[in-house]
């Protein structure tokens, strides 16, 4: 092969390496905007159930989406609002209790995306300063909907006190 084929062949070479990186470039972008999304879905889920906005909480949840905890389960955005209202209390008035999330790690795969991580319920103790009543973990599976992600499923779980606990 001569000293020009070989210039060719070596500059289609860059140009596909190039458009490689640049491809991988805005995947890495968009994974990293699609993470720092889901992450604020999961702030603003401990942000609205702490307000009791359920309103806003129930649209945090895909159309088909579902919540499963200690107080049952429950699918679609109207069904969970109704569902909040009834277990946790008084749409907007909140109760002087608050949720600490932690330790999120969030997996994307395209439209679809799972999530794990940790939550810390503070309430008053009997010396009214704060006092974690319980801890536990969220198993989440996410999905792209209209444009925006929201949970398909979010999953509670009640790590402290052990629920084999006596």
């Amino acid at each position: 092969m001569n000293i020009s084929k070989r210039l060719v062949a070596a500059a289609l070479l860059a140009t596909g390496l190039l458009q490689a990186q640049k491809v991988s470039l805005t995947e890495k972008v968009q994974r990293l905007e699609d993470t720092e999304e889901i992450r604020t879905v999961l702030v603003g889920y401990g942000r609205t159930l702490d307000a009791h906005d359920f309103a806003a909480y129930s649209q945090l949840f895909a159309k088909d989406g579902e919540w499963t905890g200690g107080f049952g389960t429950v699918k679609g955005p109207a069904a969970i609002e109704a569902f909040m209202a009834k277990n946790i209390g008084s749409p907007g008035k909140p109760s002087g209790t608050y949720h600490v999330l932690t330790n999120f790690i969030i997996d994307v795969h395209g439209d679809t995306a799972t999530a794990w991580s940790r939550w810390a319920y503070v309430t008053p103790g009997p010396d009214k300063k704060p006092a974690i009543a319980q801890g536990g973990h969220y198993e989440d599976t996410l999905v792209r909907e209209n444009g925006h992600w929201k949970f398909s499923r979010r999953e509670a779980f009640v790590d402290i006190p052990h629920p084999d606990a006596k």
